[in-house]
């Protein structure tokens, strides 16, 4: 097959794909209007990325494409919707950087409660201030809230026993039992979480349902003089909610995705909250560890496609499809048997929408199960009964 690297991605992860016989071209810088130029002249049956945005126009410059993998967790800046119109699969590299962006979101803790940036900025300019630095609260026995009990949640609890914080947690899946199991407090909502921490660290993925999830009434629910942590995606928290909230006073604020964070990775940056918040270059997931890590996962879904077909991690497959029948069909291993099944349903109007076809030890006979769109009728059934080397066919409504 023939991929396109549109990132820094771990070389040995792409000496694997080299040695598998696959042609790998390397477009690290890749963006924009030059991503869609390379797509269109390449035309690749893969495309691996890492924070590069893969837009609609991307997807149609390359009619060869069949994958697009991203080497992360979240799959916002690719054109999942666009890619499912397209049959292109999507699938992603979950939890691989885990450990990474938990490290970084309890650096940003402890950065803030010891204000060790600003320390370190004021010895730089030469000046010494221990009386105006000595202040902390400290963090044992603060209440830590995890919004988002994922890979990444679930390191930053990890993380949290070792600073002996109690842990309270929410996620849409969290279960009290669950929780239980975790060693956390099961919150019921997102703002039952809020009341209750210290700090809040924001793990949640960006979807329709969490836009705007940490918003003033939110904020207005936590503490007075409570942290707020996002190492998640920007769109999740009301950066202007925020904003209101840390002039004021009333919170503290650090974020590794600021709203209007720049594409370029150098340049010209401005925040309304640069001054007052500590916020870092999106780098959560960069280090040597996770790279790798995360290239070896992007590397064997590749490899796994190439080899069965088959797409791990993919999230752009229909959890159901609006399938009404199952067609059971066990006949003879031979030639022609599925084409002459799938005729008589297209006669017959049904819209196929999942197959499989699995051979018995031997290879003398095989088991084809279709799910299918459409009005069964007796006649269709016993034409498919007919089919040559069909043993037998039945229909069962799901």
């Amino acid at each position: 097959m023939t991929i396109l690297v549109a990132d820094s991605v771990s070389p040995d992860a792409l000496r694997q794909l080299r040695e598998a016989g696959h042609d790998v071209t390397e477009g690290p810088k890749l963006k924009g209007a030059d991503l869609t130029a390379a797509l269109g002249e390449q035309d690749p049956a893969v495309l691996l990325v890492r924070s590069t945005k893969v837009t609609a126009d991307d997807l149609d410059a390359a009619p060869s494409l069949e994958l697009v993998v991203r080497a992360g967790a979240g799959v916002d800046s690719i054109d999942v919707a666009g890619a499912s119109d397209r049959g292109v699969f999507v699938a992603n590299c979950p939890g691989k950087n885990a450990a990474a962006v938990a490290e970084l979101a309890f650096g940003l803790i402890l950065a803030v409660d010891r204000r060790i940036p600003d320390n370190v900025i004021a010895a730089r300019a030469g000046q010494w201030d221990k009386a105006g630095f000595a202040s902390a609260r400290g963090l044992r026995g603060q209440t830590l809230g995890i919004l988002g009990m994922g890979s990444i949640g679930r390191e930053m609890a990890d993380r949290a026993r070792a600073f002996v914080m109690p842990v309270v947690a929410w996620s849409r899946s969290l279960t009290p039992e669950a929780a239980r199991d975790l060693g956390v407090t099961h919150a019921e909502t997102p703002l039952d979480l809020a009341r209750q921490s210290d700090v809040v660290s924001v793990h949640v993925a960006s979807t329709p349902d969490t836009r705007g999830m940490v918003d003033a009434g939110f904020l207005a629910a936590m503490p007075g003089g409570a942290t707020l942590v996002n190492t998640s995606r920007s769109d999740v928290v009301d950066e202007d909610a925020v904003a209101d909230a840390v002039v004021s006073g009333r919170l503290r604020y650090a974020t590794d995705v600021p709203a209007g964070e720049p594409q370029a990775k150098s340049g010209p940056f401005e925040h309304p909250l640069a001054d007052r918040a500590y916020i870092t270059h999106h780098v959560g997931a960069s280090t040597d560890q996770a790279t790798e890590a995360i290239g070896q996962e992007a590397a064997r879904v590749i490899l796994t496609y190439a080899e069965t077909g088959r797409v791990e991690n993919d999230v752009n497959l229909a959890d159901q499809t609006p399938a009404t029948h199952l067609l059971t069909v066990r006949h003879l291993d031979r030639v022609g048997v599925l084409a002459g099944v799938l005729g008589e349903m297209r006669e017959a109007g049904w819209n196929v929408h999942e197959m499989e076809n699995l051979v018995f030890a031997g290879a003398g006979a095989a088991c084809a199960r279709i799910r299918f769109v459409g009005r069964p009728d007796g006649g269709t059934v016993a034409r498919i009964r007919d089919v040559d080397h069909v043993i037998n066919a039945t229909v069962l409504e799901l």
